[in-house]
């Protein structure tokens, strides 16, 4: 699988602070690899989105938009009815985000709750400032240099009027320890169904080095540890929430019915429906 770069991969210059692109597609794809170098507004026009980043997922459909730190995350681009999928992008670098902040003299820009991705429900301000960065997006270069910054300094403080300052500080923290990132990113993620290489994508690490880092963190083969914590979670759907069998073996990631109640037998010495009657 390709990795994507963001926004060079769009031929946009990887230097520039603040910039946009009206971004259309006809060809599904699921959990790409990309690397966003810079910070993102992805403003949902047609069909679906779903993005996992080291510390958050989110999916969205064409009544919400995206904000979303730079980093490593798997991309899902579902079409429309009318198999499209069209987002308007603006990209924007921490240094901008940095000289806003010291422009408008944000003080005491602090959050409980740290994000790599935001979403929020569009209203008719925002729709009318996606319009008109559509428009601009078919200016020339020179002239988009001239309004773009403008634009982003409109769209962060009426989301800032709405929502406070919290997301900036998210947006511009320093990353944690590469041990806090790599645990983080594995609890995360342990009911999620992705390989083992797009974990280590996301730990931004080959998958033998992911391996091993894994076994030294927590004592147990990847496939072990995501095993059992799947079978401990059906454990819950059983006999918490009076699930069948049936209803949840695909959820926890096993192909067929048999499989499941074998491994969950392993595990728990019954099988799933003689834990529930007892």
């Amino acid at each position: 699988m390709n990795i994507i770069k963001l926004p060079e991969s769009l031929n946009l210059e990887k230097s520039q602070s603040v910039q946009v692109y009206d971004y259309s597609s006809s060809k599904k794809t699921s959990k790409q690899q990309v690397i966003l170098n810079q910070n993102t507004f992805s403003f949902l026009i047609e069909g679906k989105k779903e993005v996992v980043f080291d510390n958050s997922d989110l999916s969205i459909d064409n009544r919400k938009f995206l904000i979303m730190k730079s980093g490593l995350c798997l991309m899902t681009e579902k079409l429309s009815e009318i198999k499209n999928y069209r987002s308007i992008l603006l990209f924007f670098t921490n240094e901008i985000l940095s000289k806003f902040i010291r422009k408008f003299n944000l003080k005491n820009i602090e959050t409980a709750e740290y994000k790599s991705v935001y979403s929020f429900e569009y209203d008719e301000y925002i729709k009318r400032f996606v319009d008109s960065l559509a428009d601009i997006s078919k200016l020339s270069k020179t002239a988009q240099k001239k309004i773009i910054e403008v634009k982003f300094e409109e769209i962060i403080l009426y989301l800032i009027e709405l929502y406070g300052t919290s997301i900036l500080y998210s947006l511009t923290m320093h990353n944690d320890t590469i041990a806090q990132n790599f645990t983080r990113i594995v609890e995360n993620n342990q009911l999620k169904k992705l390989t083992l290489k797009q974990l280590a994508f996301l730990c931004n690490m080959s998958v033998s080095t992911f391996k091993r880092e894994f076994e030294k963190y927590y004592s147990q083969s990847p496939i072990k540890w995501f095993q059992n914590k799947r079978l401990e979670h059906a454990h819950y759907l059983l006999t918490q929430k009076q699930k069948k069998s049936s209803e949840i073996y695909l959820e926890i990631g096993y192909e067929n019915l048999s499989s499941f109640i074998q491994a969950y037998k392993l595990k728990y010495h019954s099988t799933p429906k003689q834990h529930q009657i007892r």
